[in-house]
């Protein structure tokens, strides 16, 4: 297995106990709970303005937890790095990485992960959706 597998794994096993019968079987979005996303159905997909997505990063006071490569004082770690994020499997661990999902869990974190850190910051949707268009250019790196 690579590196990228079993932290697959990782994820999968963390979430596991947490998942009815039913939810295993269909998986958060419909496919095996081990399935990738379909990357070109992804990019599809993603609608959003990736300028103003930025901006919204600093908005939304998002650099205040996270380093995120292109944004200034954007350098803490108090959440994971962005940098990369759109190749990362799944979004805090319990999501498949597709940018609907990247919507949902900007929106309503607390929903979707009880006792996150990341607080419920009323984030519209359309700021979401420019979110997620930002995410998916950012390289691997501080």
């Amino acid at each position: 297995m690579t590196d990228d597998e079993i932290w697959d794994v990782v994820a999968f096993l963390r979430v596991l106990p947490t998942l009815s019968a039913e939810e295993y079987r269909r998986g958060e979005d419909g496919r095996p709970p081990t399935a990738q996303p379909d990357k070109n159905e992804a990019s599809k997909a993603r609608v959003g303005d990736a300028r103003a997505g930025r901006n919204a990063l600093q908005q939304y006071l998002c650099v205040t937890c996270h380093a995120i490569p292109g944004v200034p004082g954007a350098w803490n770690y108090v959440g994971p790095a962005l940098g990369g994020i759109a190749e990362r499997p799944y979004i805090a661990g319990v999501l498949n990485n597709t940018p609907e999902n990247i919507v949902r869990w900007l929106r309503s974190p607390s929903t979707i992960k009880p006792g996150t850190a990341m607080p419920d910051l009323g984030v519209s949707e359309q700021d979401a959706r420019d979110i997620a268009a930002f995410l998916d250019t950012l390289q691997e790196g501080p």
